[in-house]
C-alpha cells in the first residue's frame, strides 16, 4: 500500500460533511417547510452525471450531463469538463441525441466523443483540439463504431465497429454510383431482407434480433490523415473492447465467435499486433464476467481482466480482478479473497496497485488493490455510490451520489477529497427529501437480510402511513444509498413525495453480501426471496410506522417476476403493479435473451418440466391471486418481452380481479422517450392511491 493514501479516513471527514448537508434537509423538519416535495414533473428538471474522464495532467475532467428534453421527447446528453479545484466549469459541446464515450488522447492534446454529425447517418469520432476550435469529425465510416481508444503516442485510434447492414459502395452497380434515378432500383435497395439466425444468443434488447452481419472487427485510424484500415477481418466473430499495449506495438481485444458471449459462457482475450495483415492470438478465455475491460501492465509484461463465475451462476454476477501474462501462460485471480463483486478497476501507475470499485451492502465504494498480496483498502468510510472512476497519477475522479445528494463529479488525491459539480442541485435545492434508513431483519429461516425505508417528507411519529414494498430487479443487483434518480432510487423518493413509506430490501440473490448470498435462489427462484420480502413487510410493520391494511407492492423486471411471485404467495397487499415481468417462465424459453442463464441453471424444459412449472406457479397458480394488479411493458423488450405481462393480464381478467395492462410503443426494457417514463410513474401512483389512499 502506498503511503500517499495514509489517513484516508481523516481525508474523507471533508467529503462526510459534504454529504451531510443533504442528510441535513431531509432531516430538518420546520425549516425545511418552504421546500416543496417532488413530483412527476420534476423528470424534465433532473440532471445525471456519467462517465468521468481525468485528463493525463490531472488537471481536468471531461464528463456527461444528460437531460430530458421535454419538447423532443428525448433524453440529450452534453459534454462538460471541470477544472480540478472545481473553480473553472464549462460546457464543451451542446446537447444531443447521440452524444457519448469521451476519451483524452494520451498527450492531453485533444478530447475526443462519439455524436452523429447532422449530414451523417452514423456516430463518428469527433475531434476538440484544447488549443481552440470547433469539434470536427475524424472518421466518416458507414458502420456503427462501438468502442474506441488512443494509442499511447497519440497518434492512432483503435476502432471496433459492427456492420450496420448498409450495401457497401463497392458492390453499387454503375449506374447507382454514377447517381441514377432508377426508382426501382432504389425502392428495392430499401426492401426489408430476411433476418438469417444461426447463433445460440440471436436477439438482445435494443440491439433487437441477432442476424447475419452483426460481426465487429477492428480497424486502425490515422488521426493526420483520416485513413482507416482493417485489423482484425476474420468471416465471423466480434472483436471488441481493444486495449493498446504501453509500447502501442500491440493491442488486446476480446473476441467471440457470436455477439456477446459464446454458447459456452466464455470470451477469449487476444493479442495482435497494431499492423494489418498481423495474426492475433488467444491468450486465455475466461468465464464471461458483467462488464468487460481490458488494461495492460505499466511494464507490458501483462493484461487485466475481469473474469466471471462458472456459466450456471450466470444470473448471479461476481466478477473478479484477473491478469494473464501478455506472452502466455496461467492466469492469476488478484481479488480471489474478495468476496464482492468488482464493478469497475484502473491500474494505477506505479504498477503495484490498482484502483476498484467494490459493491458493498449498499453503497458501491472505491478501494485500492495491492497487486502483490491481493488485500483491498477502502478509500471512503461513508456510504456512498461510485458509478465511474478515472485515474492520472495520483489523482482519482468518480462520479458517486449518496441519499440525498444526486451523482456529481468528486476529486480525491489522497489528501482532501471535494465535490466539483453541483448539477443535481438545480433540482434537489427546490425539493425536501425524505428520510433514508437502514433496516436489518431475521427472515423465516434466520437469515439476516438488510434493506431501507424511506419516509415520507414531514413524516410524524406516530403516524401510521400506508407503504409500498418497491422490489430491485436483477436479481444480482441492490438497493442501496443513491438517490441518483435512477430506475429505482427515484421511485422510492417520489413515492415516499406522495405520502407513502417506501420499503427496499435486498432479497438473497442480490448482489453487495457475498456469493453465497447471491447464489442462494439457484434453480429455486420466487421461494426464498419471497420469503425475505414479507419478513421485511412484516418488520416494518410492527416497527408502528404503517398501517398493515394499506400495503402495496412493485417493481420491474425481476421486481415484476417477483411481485408475480409475491402475490401469488400472499394476499395483503392491497395493489401491485408488475413491470416488464413474467409469472409464466417456461414461456420465456427461447423468446427472451436469457438462454444460457436457462440452459446452465434450470436445463432445457424437455429436461426438467417439473421444475420449470415449479418457477412458474404465479401463472400455474394465479388462481391464488387478489391483488389488483397493474401490468406494463414497452413493445420492443427483448429483455423480459412484454407477453410475461400479457399472460397474467388474460389470466386475471379471466379471474375476475382487477387489472389493466399498459404497453408503451417502441420501448425497451429501459424506457427512453421522457413522455412515458413519466407517464408510468402517474399511472403507477394513481394505482396505488386508488387502493391505499395515501390522503388518510
Amino acid at each position: 500500500m502506498s503511503n500517499r493514501f495514509a489517513g484516508v479516513r481523516t481525508a474523507f471527514a471533508a467529503l462526510a460533511a459534504v454529504l451531510a448537508l443533504g442528510a441535513a434537509q431531509a432531516r430538518a423538519g420546520d425549516a425545511a417547510s418552504a421546500l416543496r416535495v417532488l413530483n412527476p414533473d420534476d423528470f424534465y428538471l433532473m440532471e445525471f452525471v456519467t462517465d468521468a474522464q481525468l485528463s493525463p495532467d490531472g488537471q481536468w475532467i471531461a464528463y456527461l450531463v444528460t437531460t430530458n428534453d421535454r419538447e423532443a421527447d428525448e433524453e440529450r446528453t452534453a459534454l462538460w469538463m471541470v477544472s480540478w479545484d472545481g473553480k473553472q466549469q464549462v460546457r464543451l459541446v451542446a446537447p444531443s441525441s447521440s452524444l457519448a464515450s469521451p476519451h483524452w488522447s494520451p498527450d492531453g492534446r485533444y478530447l475526443t466523443y462519439l455524436a452523429k454529425p447532422a449530414d451523417a447517418e452514423h456516430s463518428q469520432v469527433m475531434l476538440l483540439d484544447r488549443r481552440g476550435g470547433e469539434a470536427r469529425a475524424l472518421t466518416k465510416v458507414t458502420d456503427d463504431i462501438g468502442s474506441y481508444e488512443w494509442s499511447p503516442d497519440s497518434q492512432r485510434i483503435v476502432l471496433s465497429m459492427e456492420a450496420s447492414g448498409d450495401e457497401p459502395a463497392a458492390s453499387k452497380s454503375a449506374d447507382q454510383a454514377e447517381g441514377s434515378s432508377d426508382k426501382s432500383t432504389s425502392a428495392a435497395a430499401k426492401r426489408p431482407k430476411p433476418i438469417v439466425i444461426d447463433a445460440m444468443h440471436f436477439k438482445e434488447d435494443v440491439t433487437g434480433y441477432l442476424g447475419s452481419g452483426h460481426d465487429a472487427h477492428l480497424y486502425l485510424l490515422d488521426v493526420a490523415t483520416g485513413a482507416v484500415s482493417a485489423l482484425t477481418n476474420g468471416p465471423v466473430g466480434n472483436d471488441t473492447l481493444p486495449a493498446w499495449s504501453p509500447d502501442g506495438q500491440r493491442i488486446a481485444f476480446v473476441h467471440t465467435s457470436e455477439k456477446g458471449n459464446d454458447p459456452d459462457g466464455t470470451m477469449a482475450i487476444d493479442v495482435i499486433e497494431a499492423r494489418p495483415g498481423a495474426a492475433a492470438r488467444e491468450l486465455v478465455r475466461p468465464w464471461a464476467p458483467n462488464a468487460q475491460h481490458l488494461a495492460w501492465s505499466t511494464d507490458g509484461e501483462s493484461i487485466a481482466y475481469t473474469q466471471g463465475l462458472e456459466p450456471k451462476l450466470y444470473g448471479y454476477i461476481q466478477d473478479k480482478l484477473a491478469m494473464v501474462p501478455a506472452a502466455g501462460g496461467t492466469p492469476r485471480v488478484l481479488t480471489a479473497n474478495l468476496d464482492r463483486a468488482v464493478m469497475a478497476y484502473r491500474l494505477d501507475a506505479d504498477g503495484k496497485t490498482a484502483t476498484l470499485l467494490v459493491e458493498d451492502d449498499g453503497s458501491t465504494y472505491p478501494g485500492r488493490l495491492d497487486l502483490a498480496s491481493g488485500e483491498v483498502t477502502r478509500l471512503v468510510p461513508t456510504p456512498i455510490v461510485a458509478a465511474s472512476i478515472s485515474t492520472a497519477g495520483e489523482r482519482l475522479a468518480m462520479v458517486a451520489s449518496t441519499d440525498y445528494t444526486a451523482s456529481e463529479v468528486y476529486a480525491f488525491d489522497g489528501a482532501s477529497p471535494h465535490r466539483l459539480t453541483t448539477h443535481g442541485d438545480s433540482l434537489l435545492s427546490k425539493v425536501r427529501l425524505g428520510e433514508t434508513q437502514d433496516i436489518r431483519f431475521k427472515s423465516r429461516d434466520g437469515t439476516e437480510v438488510h434493506g431501507m425505508v424511506v419516509k415520507p417528507p414531514g413524516y410524524v411519529a406516530g403516524r401510521k402511513y400506508p407503504m409500498i414494498l418497491i422490489i430491485h430487479g436483477g436479481p444480482n443487483g441492490q438497493d442501496d444509498h443513491s438517490s441518483d434518480f435512477g430506475a429505482y432510487q427515484f421511485r422510492r423518493q417520489q413515492f415516499a413525495a406522495f405520502g407513502y413509506v417506501v420499503l427496499g430490501v435486498n432479497y438473497r440473490g442480490s448482489s453487495g453480501r457475498g456469493l453465497d448470498y447471491g447464489k442462494a435462489i439457484f434453480a429455486d427462484w420466487g421461494h426464498k426471496e419471497v420469503e425475505d420480502l414479507l419478513a421485511g413487510v412484516d418488520a416494518v410493520v410492527a416497527s408502528g410506522i404503517v398501517d398493515p391494511a394499506r400495503l402495496g407492492i412493485g417493481g420491474w423486471s425481476y421486481g415484476g417476476i417477483l411481485t408475480d411471485y409475491t402475490i401469488a404467495s400472499d394476499s395483503r397487499f392491497k395493489a401491485a403493479y408488475s413491470g416488464a415481468g413474467s409469472a409464466n417462465q417456461l414461456s420465456m424459453y427461447g423468446t427472451d435473451q436469457y438462454i444460457m442463464q436457462y440452459n446452465h441453471e434450470i436445463g432445457p424444459p424437455w429436461r426438467n418440466q417439473a421444475l420449470w412449472l415449479k418457477v412458474s406457479y404465479p401463472f400455474f397458480h394465479a388462481d391464488r391471486i387478489h391483488t389488483p394488479t397493474l401490468f406494463m411493458g414497452g413493445t420492443l423488450d427483448f429483455n423480459v418481452p412484454v407477453a410475461g405481462g400479457e399472460q397474467m393480464y388474460q389470466a386475471l381478467r379471466t379471474l375476475g380481479v382487477p387489472t389493466q395492462l399498459i404497453v408503451y410503443p417502441d420501448q425497451y426494457h429501459e424506457f427512453t422517450r421522457p413522455s412515458f417514463m413519466k407517464d408510468r410513474l402517474e399511472r403507477q401512483a394513481a394505482w396505488y392511491a386508488k387502493y391505499l389512499h395515501p390522503e388518510k
